[in-house]
C-alpha cells in the first residue's frame, strides 16, 4: 500500500532554496541532520525534498508539483500579502476539471501548482 510521496527537486544553491521555502512560504526544514547537497523541508502534512545541481539552467528545468490545499484563498492572500510573486500564467482561478488553483516557480523554475477541490 502507498501511503505518501516526497517529490525530489533540482536547487542550485541550498541556502536560496532553503530561505525561499522557509522564509517566503512557510515551510520548515525536516529532519535533524545537514546534508551536503540535499534539502527536506516540510508544512503541514507536505514535505519536499532538493537535491543540489548546480549546473541547472532554470530556463530548461522542467520540475513541477502539484500540491492540494483545503484553504486555497487564504493561502494565497498570504503570498500576496508577503509580495510572493505568482507565475504570470498563474493567478488564482477556477478550473474547469472543478478546481481552484494558482501556480508560482521558485528560484529553480520548479513550477508549484496549488490547488482545492471545489
Amino acid at each position: 500500500m502507498l501511503t505518501e510521496i516526497h517529490p525530489k527537486l533540482p536547487m542550485r544553491d541550498k541556502a536560496i532554496t532553503r530561505e525561499y521555502y522557509i522564509n517566503k512560504l512557510g515551510f520548515q526544514e525536516y529532519g535533524n541532520a545537514d546534508y551536503d547537497g540535499y534539502l527536506m523541508v516540510q508544512k503541514d502534512k507536505i514535505q519536499l525534498h532538493f537535491f543540489e545541481f548546480k549546473e541547472l539552467d532554470p530556463k530548461e528545468n522542467y520540475g513541477q508539483v502539484y500540491i492540494r490545499t483545503d484553504d486555497i484563498d487564504g493561502f494565497y492572500q498570504s503570498l500576496l500579502d508577503k509580495k510572493i510573486p505568482i507565475h504570470p500564467n498563474g493567478p488564482l482561478q477556477t478550473k474547469p476539471w472543478g478546481m481552484k488553483e494558482f501556480s508560482l516557480l521558485d528560484p529553480d523554475h520548479n513550477l508549484l501548482t496549488f490547488g482545492q477541490d471545489l
